[in-house]
C-alpha cells in the first residue's frame, strides 16, 4: 500500500498533463531517479500512456482530472470516500458492511479487480472512468429489492442527462447504451435473509475516456464521454450529479417499489418491440420484446404469447 501512495503522489503531479523531471519528481516525494522510473512502470500498468523524453523528463499523455472528495460529496448523504487503489468499489463496501450507514458510497481512481455482470471484468484504467460503489439497507427484505437494478439505469441516465448526454437507452436489466454501444454499467450485490432486512452494493461504472490500450481489452462494442460530449474535466460533476441522482432514486424505490419508475423504463427502453434473442445458459429464447411487467422481468412475446423472464444470467441481443 505505501508504494500505491507514491504513485499517487506522482501521477498528482503528472495529472497537469505538462512534463516533470525524475529529479524533481524525485525530490517532491523524497525517493531517487531510479525509484521514480520504477514507479512509472507501475503506473503505466494501471492503464495510463506516459511519455518519456529525454531531457524533459516524464509526462501523462492528456491531463488527468482526479476526483475530489469536495466536488463530489452529497450533503443529503452520510459519507463519501475518495479511494486510490482498491480490488473493486464493491468489494471495498462489501468488507465492511456491517458497520455502514445507508447511503455511504466511495469512489476509486482505479480497480485491480474491477467486475461486471456476469462474471465479466470491468476494464477500469486510472482516473479514466467513473468506479463508484453506495450501500443501502432495505429494512423490508430481499422482496422490497425486486427491479432495483432498473431503477439504477433510471438514476445513471438521469445523472448523464444533467451533464449534456443525450439520445440514452438502457439495454435490459441496466446497461446504459448510446448508439448501440456501451457506456455504463451496474452491478448489484445482495445479502440478506428472509424476514430480515436486506443490504445491497450498488456498484457503477461509467466511461468516461479511454486510452487505446485499455479499449483492446474489452470485447464489446463500447462507448465514452469523450466520444459523445467532446469534453474533459467532467469526472468530478458527473460524480457529485450521480450521488445527487442516486439518492432521490433509492428514497423513491423505498418507498414506492419500482411502480414509479415504469413510464420511464418504457421512454429508454432500448429494445421495445424489437425482435430479441434471450440467452439463459446454452438456451437462446427468440420473440419480440414488449417491455417490462411490475416486477421488472422482460416480457418476450412469442406465438402471441407473452411471457416474463427474470435472472442475472439473461443475456439480451437484438435478433
Amino acid at each position: 500500500m505505501k508504494e500505491h501512495l507514491k504513485k499517487l503522489e506522482i501521477l498528482k503531479a503528472l495529472s497537469d498533463g505538462s512534463f516533470h523531471s525524475g529529479e524533481d519528481l524525485g525530490d517532491d516525494i523524497g525517493v531517487s531517479r531510479a525509484a521514480i522510473s520504477k514507479h512509472i512502470k507501475g503506473i503505466q500498468e494501471w492503464g495510463l500512456s506516459i511519455y518519456r523524453i529525454q531531457g524533459k523528463g516524464y509526462a501523462l499523455s492528456s491531463p488527468l482530472e482526479l476526483l475530489s472528495v469536495d466536488q463530489v460529496i452529497c450533503k443529503d448523504l452520510p459519507q463519501t470516500s475518495i479511494l486510490g487503489v482498491v480490488d473493486s468499489t464493491n468489494q471495498f463496501l462489501l468488507d465492511q458492511m456491517t458497520v455502514l450507514k445507508k447511503g455511504q458510497s466511495c469512489f476509486a481512481e482505479y480497480q485491480v479487480a474491477g467486475r461486471g455482470r456476469r462474471g465479466r471484468t470491468w476494464v477500469s484504467p486510472f482516473g479514466s472512468n467513473i468506479y463508484c460503489s453506495i450501500f443501502w439497507r432495505f429494512d423490508n427484505g430481499l422482496a422490497a429489492t425486486m427491479g432495483l437494478s432498473l431503477a439504477i439505469g433510471i438514476a445513471v441516465v438521469d445523472a448523464l442527462e444533467v451533464i449534456g448526454c443525450k439520445g440514452l437507452k438502457l439495454k435490459w436489466p441496466n446497461d446504459i447504451y448510446w448508439n448501440e454501444l456501451k457506456l455504463a454499467g451496474v452491478l448489484i450485490e445482495l445479502s440478506g435473509q428472509s424476514g430480515g432486512s436486506a443490504d445491497v452494493v450498488i456498484g457503477i461504472g461509467i466511461n468516461i475516456e479511454l486510452n487505446e490500450k485499455s479499449a483492446l481489452v474489452i470485447d464489446q462494442p463500447w462507448v465514452d464521454l469523450m466520444t459523445i460530449l467532446g469534453e474533459r474535466n467532467i469526472r468530478n460533476k458527473l460524480a457529485s450529479e450521480l450521488l445527487v441522482s442516486l439518492n432521490k432514486t433509492l428514497l423513491e424505490f423505498e418507498h414506492s417499489g419500482l411502480q414509479s419508475f415504469i413510464n420511464r423504463w418504457k421512454e429508454l427502453d432500448n429494445f421495445i418491440d424489437e425482435s430479441i434473442t434471450l440467452t439463459m445458459g446454452s438456451q437462446s429464447i427468440h420473440g419480440v420484446c414488449r417491455g417490462i411487467n411490475s416486477q421488472g422481468a422482460i416480457l418476450l412475446e412469442r406465438n402471441c404469447i407473452v411471457e416474463s423472464y427474470f435472472g442475472g444470467e439473461i443475456s439480451v441481443r437484438k435478433a
